[in-house]
């Protein structure tokens, strides 16, 4: 089988396509620029998800069967806009889908993501699968997966042919992974939002690749939350830093982020402060029981195998991340 990766030298990218290549399955990384360390057996194309001519190039030459879809954009730089969050995260993904009926691909493995169901204070304290869909519009990434998931919706109704498997991901952890999440995490006291206990589930990245390579090579489609066992609150993940944390009343954190996003100081607007209150916890029943994959680290030994790297040396770090 053929498998086409977008996104394939990114983070998650990299480890997918050495997942599927070690399962045996011939595979086309495709991404605006060709990796520096490229794997052997691995064909590499330059592609944009946003160019449908480039899409159907790649699909047409290498007859692929299956698309594993990870680009998108997790992690906006300070001069990206909404607009080009917007063509890469949606635009791009219309395109993707697109080009997979034209040219008769068989399934589409998506990486959508907890943020789908939106930061809201009535949420369940488990999400599971047929939770609805309420990404807030105030915030890009979740307004686009909430985006994505209703395109995949019609796309079940009307293309049935074109099989789905689509991951809802919560919090990714691993030895490479620092982005605005664990930043948080290296401050010296924990920014906690009074009247929240903010509960976090982790996975691992090879959790989550490990996955990915299962949707492909099995026969399971569907939705499923993807999500080490249990979750952990700012609390908890203070006492595993031994750390303090510094509670603040959510209208002061408010005012503070929009003091910094108006004098460009941050980013982050005052919209960001439901992030921090009222994360998605996700129920992870369905991935275990229904799609047969049960995530080798739970939330805390996900937490635990971060934390390690980051008092390992660089090179105990890079075999972690390899295990």
């Amino acid at each position: 089988m053929t498998v086409m990766v977008t996104g394939g030298s990114g983070f998650l990218g990299r480890s997918v396509v050495r997942g599927l290549r070690e399962a045996n399955q011939r595979v086309v990384s495709v991404d605006l620029r060709s990796p520096s360390d490229p794997l052997d057996g691995v064909t590499y194309a330059v592609g944009d998800v946003c160019d449908p001519e480039s899409m159907a190039a790649v699909l047409a030459d290498h007859a692929v069967e299956t698309v594993v879809h990870l680009a998108s954009i997790v992690n906006p730089g300070r001069s990206t806009t909404p607009e080009q969050e917007y063509r890469v995260d949606v635009e791009g993904s219309r395109t993707v889908l697109g080009a997979c009926v034209a040219h008769g691909v068989r399934r589409i493995v998506v990486s959508s993501s907890g943020a789908a169901y939106g930061y809201h204070d009535d949420n369940p304290s488990w999400i599971t699968e047929d939770t609805p869909l309420r990404g807030n519009d105030s915030f890009p990434y979740s307004r686009h997966k909430r985006l994505v998931e209703e395109m995949l919706a019609e796309y079940r109704r009307d293309h049935p042919e074109l099989e789905q498997t689509i991951f809802r991901i919560g919090t990714i952890l691993g030895a490479d992974v620092d982005n605005q999440i664990t930043a948080l995490f290296e401050k010296n006291r924990l920014l906690k939002i009074r009247g929240s206990d903010s509960p976090f589930v982790f996975v691992w990245d090879q959790d989550v690749a490990s996955a990915m390579v299962q949707a492909c090579v099995g026969s399971r489609t569907g939705i499923f939350n993807v999500a080490g066992d249990g979750a952990m609150t700012v609390d908890d993940i203070a006492d595993a830093l031994g750390k303090r944390t510094l509670t603040v009343a959510p209208s002061l954190v408010r005012l503070g982020l929009r003091v910094g996003h108006a004098l460009k100081l941050t980013v982050h607007g005052p919209e960001q402060v439901k992030f921090l209150q009222y994360r998605p916890v996700l129920d992870n029943n369905r991935l275990k029981c229904v799609f047969g994959y049960t995530p080798r680290y739970t939330t805390r030994e996900a937490f635990a195998a971060w934390q390690a790297t980051r008092s390992a040396p660089a090179s105990d770090a890079g075999s972690r991340s390899r295990a």
